[in-house]
Parts: structure tokens; sequence; C-alpha cells
């Protein structure tokens, strides 16, 4: 049975804004150096920059969806047992727990989620068929999205990535536009990265294409 370790606020506070600096850095280092070696990978296999780009970002997308799904699942466990021997209010147990899944990320088989990932992306009408290209050449990359999505989970509040939709409105205080893009164009013809969002509010822009 967990052990519920009681912490002062303030302590939960330095906790878990320590945990969000070190989280947001990793998100900025994946999206600076593991995505550029992911395009490397994915290049040996399709030509076309742009597909491959799209890729990338649906498996940043997934990645965080298989694992905030895995989260909530094993969450409603770890409160269930906590809740027995816990004195203290509703939202005192909701820290305990969160503080209990921070430090015990064995809890999440992050190999289930990165398999769920990879099945999602078999299936996208908008990426290449299973038989032109074998998505498991990305698996550590996928790998880790899925690990930083979950961690981000034990945040008060959590953080996510930003779903963008081709053809939206480009929106400057989400994204960047990419080096390529027609800078004079008003929508956005695909995404290359997602933007990080905190309780609906952009921590860190996104990067896209945009075309007339």
């Amino acid at each position: 049975r967990p052990c519920v370790k009681i912490w002062s606020p303030a302590r939960c506070r330095r906790a878990n804004a320590s945990r969000r600096a070190c989280l947001i850095a990793r998100f900025n280092f994946i999206y600076a150096k593991e995505r550029l070696d992911a395009e490397i990978r994915l290049k040996k296999f399709i030509c076309d920059i742009e597909m491959v780009q799209r890729i990338i970002y649906v498996a940043v997308v997934e990645s965080f969806r298989a694992a905030k799904k895995a989260f909530w699942k094993i969450k409603i466990g770890v409160k269930e047992t906590m809740a027995i021997d816990h004195c203290g209010s509703a939202a005192s147990l909701e820290i305990a727990v969160l503080n209990y899944m921070a430090r015990h990320k064995e809890l999440y088989d992050v190999c289930c989620s990165v398999q769920e990932v990879i099945c999602c992306m078999n299936i996208n009408p908008k990426l290449p068929c299973p038989e032109n290209i074998d998505f498991n050449v990305i698996n550590s990359f996928i790998r880790e999205l899925c690990c930083l999505a979950y961690s981000m989970q034990t945040l008060v509040p959590p953080l996510d990535v930003a779903f963008g939709i081709d053809g939206e409105l480009f929106n400057r205080s989400m994204y960047y536009r990419s080096c390529d893009s027609d800078f004079t164009a008003p929508f956005v013809a695909y995404h290359v990265w997602p933007a990080l969002m905190e309780s609906g509010c952009v921590l860190v822009k996104g990067e896209v294409v945009t075309r007339k």
C-alpha cells in the first residue's frame, strides 16, 4: 500500500515549481535536438520533408494523448488505495497522490503507450501506409515523449500540448512560422511542433508552416 507522505504547502509548491522548470526544459530539448534526430531516421525511408514533419507532429500529439490516458487510469488506483489511510482534505489527498506518482514513475508501463501510439499512427489516414514505413524507427523518440507527457500530468496545474488543425488561422501568440513558410499566408498548411500549454495559456510556442 502506498505510504502517504505529508508535505507542507510551501514545500509542495517548491517541488512543483522545480519539476515544472525541468519538464519545460526537457520539452524544449526534445524539440531542439531529439526531434531533428527523429527526422534523420525517418528521412532514410521518406524523401518528402513535409511528410516527415507531419509524422513527428502526430507522434507528439498521440504520445501526450496515450500518456494522459495511462496516467488517469493509474491515478484512480493510487487514489483509492491512499484514501483508505488519509485523514486530511480531498485537496491534500490529491496533492499526496500526485507527489507519490511523481516519485514512483515505475507505475507507468511506457511500453504499452508506445505501442498504442504506433498503432494510432499506422491507421492515421494522413500518414504513409504501414507497408511503406515502420514507425518503430522513432520508437525511442515516442518513448521519451510519453515519459515527459506522463510526468507533466503530476504538476499542478498539468501541462499539455495544443492540438492544431490544418487550415486554421495562423496565431502568432501560439506558433512560430517555419523558415520555409510563406510569411504573407494567413493560414496554417501543416504543423511541425505543438505549443505547450498550461491552463489554456501558451508556455512555449509551437512551429507551423504557412502557405497560400
